[in-house]
């Protein structure tokens, strides 16, 4: 079967390449995939940053962001041939440490999980693969093509998660969130916001386009400049950039008991100055909370998959961009202007051809 694969820490070795057909010790579910939405982390494994391959093996199928369409199931196992399905990136370590152990597999504390398409296991950009049941999230049927968001919407459902359980620690009625970065995080984080009856800004870098349309079209307000030019101390701040002089502007604007979520990650290399004592004092006085959230667990694409199912669905189907056809495989991994979210479509039967 067809597979987009690289060989991890060699750069520009991405192919089209043969893969054998998914072994059934990886699952009773068979799954046909429909689509892989391209993120930042597989353009990054394409350059030759980072990524593991299976042991023994040594190329790997990219793609974690997954739909796909059960061909087949065994009874009993809550799913059926047709259902359309996301699956779950991350699998818990073997020993398994004690998050592992209570399906908290995305707080894992020895670094031994492994990842679907990034960390030592083939990813869903392959015509077809096999999984448990249990690491098998249902869609809404009505969303279609469109619950290849869901992986990550997990990202921002895990971030809202954290925020309100970290809110619990004293009387929290938040009232403002301000997101920075309009890519399709901090839009899906923008929406979760707005599905919470919170007043919602988003900051980022253009002026017109896409961007500022979607936000308006959330009912949340748009803005581009510096973050002290929003004039709002947030209740909720999610970072969704990872550029160091916005985490330390978000951290310093954020208000009294005022939670930040650190989402994006940052490329290092860069000194910017800081006045870190200032900070500190600050963030001590005003009770303030910094945390980094990446991954997600069974509870985070349940909660996901909700808020795609009561989202808009054109509204969410403007978020994809740009949709590939497998012959044109290439195109989905080269960035283009305008670019919000790309997805890379398969094709194809049940047939095991």
């Amino acid at each position: 079967m067809h597979a987009v694969t690289v060989v991890p820490l060699q750069a520009n070795s991405v192919d089209l390449t043969e893969l054998p057909e998914p072994p059934e010790s990886d699952g009773p579910v068979l799954v046909k995939t429909r689509a892989v939405g391209v993120c930042g982390t597989d353009l990054e494994i394409i350059e030759g940053d980072y990524g593991w391959a299976p042991p023994g093996e040594q190329r790997l199928a990219i793609g974690h962001e997954s739909l796909g369409e059960v061909v087949e199931a065994p009874d009993g196992s809550g799913l059926a041939a047709g259902d359309l399905v996301v699956a779950i990136v991350r699998r818990p370590d073997p020993v398994p440490c004690p998050n592992c152990a209570v399906g908290e597999w995305d707080m894992c504390r020895n670094g031994q999980y492994t990842e679907w398409g990034i960390k030592e296991h083939h990813g869903y950009a392959r015509e077809r693969y096999r999984i448990t049941p249990d690491f098998a999230v249902k869609v809404d049927p009505t969303l279609g093509n469109l619950g290849v968001l869901l992986e990550p919407t997990t990202v921002v459902a895990k971030a809202w998660d954290h925020i309100e359980r970290i809110g619990k620690r004293a009387v929290w009625s938040p009232k403002t969130v301000l997101i920075t970065g309009a890519g399709p995080i901090g839009l899906l984080a923008a929406l979760l916001g707005v599905e919470r009856g919170m007043e919602v800004h988003v900051l980022d870098q253009v002026t017109d386009g896409l961007k500022p349309e979607l936000v308006s079209a959330l009912g949340a307000t748009y803005h581009h400049g510096s973050v002290a030019d929003t004039k709002i101390e947030p209740d909720v701040a999610i970072e969704c950039t990872g550029v160091s002089q916005l985490i330390f502007d978000v951290m310093d604007q954020a208000g009294a008991n005022g939670i930040v979520c650190l989402t994006g990650v940052s490329s290092g290399g860069r000194d910017i100055s800081l006045d870190i004592g200032g900070l500190n004092r600050r963030m001590v006085l005003e009770n303030d909370v910094v945390f980094g959230s990446v991954n997600a667990n069974r509870r985070h694409y349940e909660a996901g998959a909700k808020a795609l199912a009561d989202a808009d669905k054109g509204w969410l189907s403007r978020l994809i961009t740009r949709t590939v056809s497998l012959d044109s495989w290439k195109d989905a991994y080269t960035r283009q202007p305008g670019d919000v979210k790309v997805t890379l479509e398969f094709s194809g039967g049940t047939s095991k051809s």
